[in-house]
């Protein structure tokens, strides 16, 4: 019989007593180990279920040495990119009985490399998502974090990693922009130590030297919805007619500050952005991006999470190719 209201809960010496058998063999039934003899077993069982009794999760985690814990370091919470990829490897890692813990470094390198390291104490592995850390850092903190997955970084062929394709994506965006007449175009460029801005800085150069009638130049913006909207200045004043900004959330302050100086979009300027967040599509008008599946990178950085704990390899690194939604804030070239 389960115990009575008020009474203290059960104990694992009270289901050893009721089963006939030791707390150790109790102990091992309840943590899965097979070793034990299934008559045993089955009469364990039968005993916590009459009494109603559930293993502390505290003592669990010190029986089997593991946590049920992930931790993801990402660096910039706000940003609804990150946060996709938190919505799918959450809710897998959920599915696997696992849980996730956040940690958010505020764009701080520093405190990216002290915060993964601090997380990975508490917990089982990390999903790292660091997309401004140095090179050598980053190789440097990865053997105190394993097992680890890298999420839109590439730095050591042992490590997982799931990453979008920004390089093949950018070019098609700036193809997009050509084919519509524009041959004077600029791009808001990201945090100058960022791997994925790299990448955009590499397709540029690609389209430069296949498109020699057109010019791009760079302007230092960053990645916020701020930083889109305190360049709408160099951009109205610029004799641009095409912008491709680093994010959507740049694209979006861009766009923002352009209505209030009376720059028309796209009749003035055509706008892409990056990424395709949640709200890109509800823009007026709406905005030409690329569409990175968020949610998915999550989903498949658990799954090499997944193995990775369970001392099976994990599968290949993957890259995910965006596909270009065209949509209002582009159009032809102005002419003048």
């Amino acid at each position: 019989m389960a115990a009575s209201k008020g009474a203290r809960p059960p104990t694992i010496g009270d289901v050893a007593a009721r089963a006939g058998v030791s707390p150790a063999t109790v102990s091992r039934v309840m943590n899965g180990n097979t070793s034990v003899d299934e008559a045993l077993a089955q009469r364990v069982r039968a005993a916590a279920t009459e009494l109603n009794y559930r293993a502390s999760p505290l003592a669990r985690s010190l029986v089997l040495g593991k946590t049920n814990t992930i931790a993801v370091v990402v660096p910039d919470l706000e940003n609804p990119t990150f946060q996709g990829v938190l919505r799918g490897l959450s809710r897998s890692a959920g599915h696997d009985g696992y849980h996730v813990l956040i940690a958010d470094s505020a764009e701080s390198i520093t405190d990216e490399q002290i915060l993964a390291v601090e997380t990975r104490r508490r917990c089982d592995g990390v999903v790292l998502c660091a997309p401004r850390m140095p090179e050598s850092d980053l190789r440097a903190l990865l053997p105190e974090l394993q097992p680890v997955v890298l999420v839109n970084r590439g730095a050591d062929s042992s490590v997982p990693t799931i990453a979008a394709d920004y390089r093949t994506a950018l070019r098609e965006l700036l193809e997009l922009l050509y084919d519509n007449g524009h041959r004077s175009l600029m791009f808001l460029a990201g945090a100058p130590q960022s791997a994925s801005n790299a990448a955009r800085l590499a397709a540029l150069e690609e389209f430069r030297a296949a498109r020699p009638d057109a010019r791009v130049d760079v302007v230092p913006c960053g990645v916020s919805f701020g930083d889109g909207y305190d360049a709408a200045g160099t951009v109205a004043t610029g004799s641009s007619t095409g912008v491709l900004a680093f994010n959507d959330l740049v694209a979006m302050g861009l766009m923002s500050a352009l209505g209030e100086l009376g720059v028309r979009v796209p009749q003035d300027v055509s706008v892409v952005g990056f990424d395709d967040i949640q709200f890109a599509r509800y823009t007026t008008p709406p905005l030409t991006t690329a569409s990175v599946p968020v949610a998915e990178l999550g989903e498949q950085a658990w799954l090499r999470m997944r193995d990775l704990l369970n001392s099976r390899r994990p599968a290949r690194p993957l890259l995910f190719r965006p596909r270009i939604e065209r949509r209002g804030s582009t159009g032809p070239a102005r002419t003048r």
